[in-house]
């Protein structure tokens, strides 16, 4: 028997959905390297423990940057372990629908083609993230009236104006959950001289991070390596400096989020304006990132129920429209250009 399965195919994390299952498998985009043989040794969780600790022969990698395949080889290994988890060790190959961004290239598209049909799936679809995110989100995205939503995941930012199951305008940023802990890595760096990992940058941004001024000042101990003594060091931040580093990711995200409000319809801004912008994605749980994006546009903003896993939901529902859906490449960046 033929399993459709819909992969969030995301920088940080990979969902993995099972038709009549749901999102069954929710594990780190990690993949962990024998570096003389180049032989996958661990995938996901078990990979991500080695992220910062593993020895000189063993390599942990993240084969996705900003969305997109960084390591072909790699992302192909991952993605035939997600797929044989989820679809089984049977005869027949399962149909596999993967949501991109919609800032995704012609070229970048063929890859993550070619990557899944290598990994094991008969046949490829794919979905935009925004609009599999309003889906997720619980939006009838079918109707002729215009819906926002902003999807704020690991490597980009996907804002999209929906209306009639069709993206009407939008914009897709490399600026996300990664950038924002690259920058809090940077700032300590440069204020404390001490270096810290990305494991620790993103525990510290989903501990005291905020996009605004929250009620109460909190103050965190970080440990790393003074770059000085080369010894370990710990420094007490406090959540002002944390909101300070990631200030520019939070304002390069609420441009986007008005540019798109500026090319689109004035009768769909009417429309947005009375139902709301609706936020999905990791990204979005950032405190305050709501609020700041509602202050910049006069737009009531919320965060949807369950952000995480909604796309991986969204492209999950989408199976059920697979027979009429075209398969293969859809060229995401040319139906980008003619929205401009």
């Amino acid at each position: 028997m033929n399993k459709d399965i819909a992969i969030d195919l995301g920088t940080s994390n990979v969902l993995v959905y099972v038709k009549d299952k749901g999102v069954i498998i929710e594990e780190p985009s990690v993949v962990a390297v024998d570096k003389e043989t180049g032989k996958v040794l661990k995938v996901g969780k078990e990979a991500q423990l080695l992220l910062g600790r593993a020895p000189g022969n063993i390599l942990a990698v993240k084969p996705l940057e900003d969305g997109v395949i960084s390591q072909y080889d790699v992302t192909m290994h991952m993605l035939k372990y997600f797929i044989r988890r989820a679809a089984g060790t049977g005869f027949f190959k399962p149909r596999v629908m993967v949501c991109v961004p919609s800032g995704i290239t012609e070229v970048e598209e063929r890859a993550v083609c070619d990557a899944t049909i290598a990994a094991g799936a008969k046949k490829t679809y794919f979905i935009e993230e925004p609009l599999a995110a309003a889906i997720g989100a619980g939006i009838d995205v079918s109707k002729p009236t215009g819906r926002m939503v902003v999807d704020v995941g690991g490597g980009t930012s996907d804002i999209a104006v929906i209306s009639y199951g069709s993206i009407v305008s939008g914009d897709s940023v490399k600026m996300a959950g990664s950038k924002m802990d690259q920058a809090i890595i940077k700032y300590i760096r440069h204020k404390y001289n001490v270096l810290i990992g990305e494991v620790t940058a993103e525990d510290i941004k989903k501990s005291v991070g905020s996009a605004l001024e929250m009620d109460k000042e909190y103050i965190v101990d970080v440990k790393g390596r003074c770059l000085t003594e080369g010894l370990p060091k710990m420094v007490s931040i406090s959540s002002g400096e944390i909101r300070e580093a990631i200030e520019p990711v939070v304002k390069a995200i609420v441009t986007a989020v008005r540019h798109v409000i500026e090319r689109t319809p004035p009768e769909l801004v009417a429309d947005i304006s009375a139902s709301g912008i609706v936020m999905t994605g990791s990204g979005s749980l950032l405190y305050g990132l709501d609020k700041a994006i509602e202050n910049a546009t006069g737009i009531h903003t919320y965060v949807a129920d369950n952000p995480s896993t909604c796309v991986a939901i969204g492209t999950g529902r989408s199976l059920d429209n697979i027979q009429v859906l075209p398969e293969g490449i859809i060229n995401i960046s040319r139906m980008r250009q003619q929205r401009l």
